[in-house]
């Protein structure tokens, strides 16, 4: 499975409108299901980002698609990194 952190920001549209916030989050929810990617997690934050998302799915493709679908909406920007477990990360060291 590929995992992805994606950090947000805000933009000034999406701080415009944050009394809508959760609402756009369950929409995204209800899209991210549809593209066949699990939501892990989805987090506001208070520091540097505004919020949080785990993201899973079979293929990376999905993920990415779902990302550039959520900053083209132009309420947050997304930094996208992607993420390992230990075993992951083992196994894709030679360990």
């Amino acid at each position: 499975m590929t995992r992805y952190l994606v950090l947000l920001h805000f933009t000034e549209r999406g701080l415009k409108n944050i009394n809508m916030s959760t609402a756009r989050a369950h929409a995204f929810a209800k899209a991210a299901k549809k593209a066949g990617v699990a939501i892990e997690g989805q987090f506001w934050t208070v520091g540097r980002y505004d919020g949080a998302l785990i993201l899973g799915a079979e293929n990376r493709g999905s993920i990415h698609a779902l990302i550039a679908a959520l900053a083209s909406a132009g309420n947050v920007r997304a930094e996208a990194l992607e993420a390992f477990t230990d075993a992951e990360f083992d196994a894709n060291s030679g360990n």
